[in-house]
């Protein structure tokens, strides 16, 4: 009886935690969707053209899957590089789904701070700014859109995107540079050569 009271679900590793959801332990799972939850809806906000009902759903979605699919969860790897590959192929699934329909809701902003911080000079307002780099974002092909997302709204190092993406370091950082260079041409006052 002690036994349970004794788990400090907060300071468990991912991992650890779900070593126990797999045991049916509904704390431990509670304890990841509480530290997961906000991040994945942020993404699926960001990948699904800022649709909040959509992304509530996907958010729902991928627990789910989670607790159907934790048997085949390793815990030898890191937890956060198996959620985020499976929300980035339910992201991918919608986007074949779709195929080139683009919504851009004039509400949502996301927030791009570690690009603000970068000493980059800008002339227009930034709230206008990140207006046109959300639709500019819209105009980035999937496999650019979802890296550039991870990298500068997720702020997944390079090397967790190559493995949510299964793809090599290199064409991670080739992709960025893409959609960075892509994205300068969008928006002139992006670009810091203008």
């Amino acid at each position: 009886m002690g036994f349970f009271k004794s788990i400090d679900y907060n300071k468990a590793s991912d991992e650890n935690l779900m070593e126990k959801v797999c045991k049916k332990n509904h704390h431990a799972f509670e304890e990841l969707f509480e530290r997961y939850s906000q991040r994945l809806l942020r993404y699926f906000y960001s990948m699904l053209n800022y649709d909040e009902e959509k992304s509530q759903d996907f958010l729902q979605d991928l627990f789910i899957k989670v607790l159907e699919n934790a048997r085949y969860f390793d815990t030898n790897r890191k937890f956060s590089t198996w959620l985020y590959s499976i929300a980035t192929n339910m992201c991918k699934n919608e986007y074949r789904k779709l195929a080139g329909k683009h919504f851009v809701s004039e509400e949502y902003i996301p927030e791009f701070d570690e690009i603000y911080s970068s000493g980059i000079t800008f002339n227009l307002d930034k709230k206008l700014l990140q207006s046109e780099l959300e639709k500019s974002i819209e105009q980035l092909g999937y496999k650019h859109k979802s890296v550039f997302i991870m990298r500068f709204q997720q702020e997944l190092p390079i090397k967790e995107i190559s493995r949510i993406m299964s793809i090599s370091e290199g064409t991670v950082k080739s992709r960025i540079f893409y959609s960075l260079k892509k994205l300068g041409e969008l928006i002139p006052e992006f670009n810091p050569k203008n």
